[in-house]
């Protein structure tokens, strides 16, 4: 479909009836100078549908109502029907339920239409923005705690993305490649970027409370996006739990042979610790984050990072063994076991974001580095013996 508007807002919504009016009034205003149209894609088993045809009857603005019946994919795959259906290219999604504001669409199409992104964000988590409208500090600390999981799987992709989990946002849909997506819940735009690399821009914005309705949220919906993650980051996360899986047996191995010629259990867990921590850094380096090395800090910076953290993790972990063993009278090789299970995903997400973090551009090396990397030059370099 070729474009005939020059911004098509996108709202996906299941049962949001009380919020219909309202989002449109704000919309409305908040778009006036610019041409655009409000695609309503919708899975709703209440009278949203209803409601909506009423309110387009008077709208001021171009109104289009979707109603799916077999809700495909839950809002991600609302989303791209969306996209199919818009009359622009530059799609700009935004909740029912206005926690998203309206007010900050301008800002969004301005940066976009600047013509360098593919895709501008509107950020919880950038300058200036705010999360007030989460619940309570549990949904705050589910949100931080799921966004730098996110950012820990996709270290590279979203770099610049301080919000991949956000459902506002502006994008050119002829940079989105339908074919490769396969949305299965409601955060599709973790779904775009982690597909392809695109230019990303960020905007702030203050996350409000819901304006009428009850909240979606859910362990269910919990549990469907770590399934959604998961399949989007089987590949490194898989390598790294294998090569976790292959040292949390041969760390049990040590402590379980150790113990068995008479040495202290404390003593083999320091043991198997140390022996473990070189290895798995090592093979990491080799199958794991190989392609991240390149813009990564230098090798004896990344080995220095990755060895402290997991003697601090050590140090943490071999007391709430001792405890276990002690007063909770596990054994000490079951309690070395589920202990290092509880450290694999603290583990995985340091080492996306710190150990392997890439190099801010056009940062100039430190003094140490420097010395380090004229030594390492001068030694490779030809010469007679």
């Amino acid at each position: 479909m070729g474009a005939t508007v020059q911004l098509s807002v996108i709202v996906p919504t299941y049962n949001e009836a009380p919020n219909v009016e309202e989002l449109v009034r704000r919309v409305t205003k908040a778009i006036e100078g610019i041409d655009a149209e409000i695609v309503f894609v919708d899975d709703s088993t209440d009278d949203t549908p209803d409601v909506v045809r009423r309110v387009a009857a008077s709208a001021a603005i171009p109104i289009r109502l979707i109603h799916r019946e077999a809700r495909t994919g839950g809002l991600g795959g609302a989303v791209l029907a969306g996209f199919a259906a818009a009359g622009s290219d530059a799609c700009l999604v935004i909740d029912g339920d206005l926690q998203h504001p309206p007010e900050t669409i301008p800002a969004l199409y301005e940066r976009f239409a600047r013509g360098d992104v593919d895709v501008v964000i509107a950020s919880r988590y950038a300058g200036g923005g705010t999360s007030h409208g989460l619940a309570d500090r549990t949904r705050v600390l589910v949100s931080k705690t799921s966004t730098a999981l996110t950012r820990s799987m996709f270290p590279i992709k979203l770099r610049d993305v301080s919000d991949p989990m956000t459902g506002f946002f502006l994008i050119d849909r002829r940079s989105v490649d339908q074919a490769i997506l396969r949305p299965r819940g409601f955060k599709i735009l973790l779904e775009i970027l982690a597909r392809r690399s695109m230019r990303v821009a960020e905007v702030p914005f203050d996350f409000a409370g819901r304006h009428a309705g009850e909240s979606k949220a859910s362990i269910r919906q919990g549990l469907h996006f770590l399934s959604q993650l998961t399949a989007l980051r089987f590949g490194k996360m898989s390598l790294f739990a294998v090569i976790g899986g292959v040292g949390a047996i041969a760390n049990v191995a040590i402590v379980w042979g150790l113990t068995q010629v008479g040495v202290g259990y404390i003593i083999a867990a320091i043991i198997a610790a140390e022996a473990t921590i070189i290895g798995n850094f090592l093979l990491q380096e080799r199958f794991v984050f190989h392609d991240m090395r390149e813009s990564a800090s230098a090798w004896w910076l990344r080995f220095a990072k990755s060895f402290s953290f997991n003697n601090a993790e050590a140090l943490v972990r071999i007391p709430v063994i001792a405890l276990m063993v002690e007063s909770g009278h596990f054994s000490a090789v079951v309690a070395t076991a589920i202990t290092l299970v509880v450290a694999f995903i603290v583990r995985f997400v340091f080492h996306s974001l710190v150990v392997y973090a890439p190099r801010k551009p056009g940062a100039a090396p430190s003094r140490a580095r420097q010395f380090v990397e004229e030594l390492d030059a001068q030694a490779m370099s030809p010469g007679e013996l």
